[in-house]
Parts: C-alpha cells; structure tokens; sequence
C-alpha cells in the first residue's frame, strides 16, 4: 500500500494547489470540515479530472438554516429561510454556491446524492468540464417563494420579475430563499449503487444507512420540500395525526405522497398546502 497511499500532513488549500494541473488531478475529493466547507471549493474543484467526485460536509447549520441569515449570504452567497424544510434549503444552498463557484471555472455539476443527519448535511457531486456545462449548472439557480402563514410554497428563476409581496393561497407576505440550486438533489442510478454497495459491506450502521437510501429513492421522484405535519398541525392548533395516516389519506384522495428522510414528521406530496391543512382536519375530527 505504500507505493499507492501517500498521507501528507498540511493545509488543505496548499495541499490541493499543489494537485490543479492536468495529469495530478485526483478522482475523488472528500472535503470534512468541522463548519464550512466553502473556503475549500476553489481548491478542489480545481484538484479534481473531468467527471471527478466532489463530496462536501457542511456542520454550520446555524447560517444555512436561516440561524444567522447574514452569515449564510457572505458564506454561501445565498439567504437563508427559517422553514421547517430548512434542511432540504441548506442542501440547495450549499449545492448553488457550489454550481456558482465551479462555473468561474467553466465547470459544470451533476449532483448524485445527499442528505441531512444529525447535525450536519452532504452532498455529493460529479463534476463537468466545459462552459456549456458551467451555463446549464447556473441556469438551475434559483429562488424559493415561502408563506408562513398558510405553507404555501413555490420556486421561481426570479422572485423578482413578479410581485412576491402576496401568498397565491392566502394573500399573506411571503419570504424568500436563494439563489440555490432548482435542481434534481438525488439521482436513481447513483442510490441503487449505494444501496447494493452497502449490501455487500459490512458496516456498523448498514442498517440506518439502508433505511435513508429506501426513503430517498421513495422521495426523490416527489415535489422538492417536504411538509412537516407537526408545524401545520400546531398553527390548526390540532392534535397531530401520524405521517402514515395523513400518506394514505392524500392517496386515497388522488394525490401523490411519501415520507422525508430529512424529517420522521415529515412528507412529500404534490397536494397543496392549504389541501394538506384540510386533509389534517378531517383526520383529527374522524378520530374525535
């Protein structure tokens, strides 16, 4: 192993400089801060040949969860929103400042996985040489439009070129998020390896690890963000239905809907939110 491995002890950014140039490139690049991975983007992407694997963990959720929303802008050049799918806002966040930073390069992005645990989150992308690739990654930024007073959300390329001031549900003000990436955060192929990867290894947690990539392999063909019915149930000032029967309810009704791994309380579905409220009231006044 030693005329394949070789273990260096320096900064990062140093250590990555040292590998930009064709032909020292690496395939893989796992960058595992504790807090940002940004300050080691420009690096990396730099480090890393054509079609390479760029995996990135982020543990400051406090800014990408809207904690410190002018954090979040200087860090990832996006803002934040304080939702209860800010998790899923967190991913998008970091993955458009990830597709803003490749483009400088005229690097393009094809995010294969990712995910929230515990108290932090990854992503896991494949990188694309060439400034059409670059141009295709930025023309998926874009904006999330969220009310808090009815749930209602939707994305937009430009929350500026229409009148965010109302709700289209329950003519409230809305907040936005952005930019950040508008774009698949899963892809099938990639997760099925992942699981018959797993399969085959035996890992401690191989168990939890199956149970996320089942979830994100139900999720990823489900609208982006979830609904958490705890916080849709407390505004209704309701008891809180379970995540199952809410599920079956919304496909008894014709629509869409599965659970979150980013969220046990949480679900998919392509209903609105005002119908998601209804579907809550029924259920608690059945079982009353």
């Amino acid at each position: 192993l030693g005329e394949i491995i070789s273990v260096n002890h320096m900064e990062a950014n140093l250590l990555l400089s040292q590998y930009g140039v064709p032909r020292k490139r690496f395939d893989v690049i796992d960058v595992d801060p504790f807090g940002s991975p940004v300050p080691y983007l420009d690096t990396s992407l730099r480090a890393l040949r054509n079609n390479g694997l760029l995996a990135l963990t982020a543990t400051d959720l406090a800014p990408l969860c809207g904690v410190h929303s002018r954090a979040c802008q200087r860090k990832y050049g996006g803002k934040p929103l304080r939702t209860e799918y800010c998790h899923e806002l967190a991913i998008r966040l970091l993955t458009g400042c990830v597709a803003a930073t490749a483009a400088k390069y005229d690097i393009g992005l094809r995010v294969l996985f990712s995910h929230s645990n515990d108290h932090y989150i990854r992503v896991y992308t494949q990188i694309k040489y060439g400034a059409k690739k670059g141009d295709a990654s930025i023309g998926t930024l874009g904006y999330v439009l969220h009310c808090f007073n009815c749930f209602h959300r939707e994305f937009t390329k430009n929350p500026f070129s229409k009148n965010i001031e109302n709700c289209p549900e329950c003519n409230s003000e809305m907040d936005w998020a952005g930019p950040l990436w508008l774009g698949e955060i899963f892809e099938e192929h990639f997760c099925e390896l992942l699981a018959e990867e797993n399969r085959h290894i035996a890992l401690r947690n191989s168990r939890k690890i199956s149970k996320m990539i089942t979830l994100v392999k139900d999720e990823m063909a489900e609208a982006a963000t979830y609904y958490v019915i705890d916080k849709i149930s407390d505004k209704l000032s309701l008891p809180v239905p379970s995540v199952f029967s809410l599920v079956q309810k919304l496909r008894e009704k014709g629509f869409r809907a599965i659970p979150t791994h980013f969220n046990s309380r949480g679900i998919r579905s392509n209903a609105s939110a005002l119908t998601i409220q209804e579907l809550i009231k029924e259920l608690v006044l059945k079982t009353t």
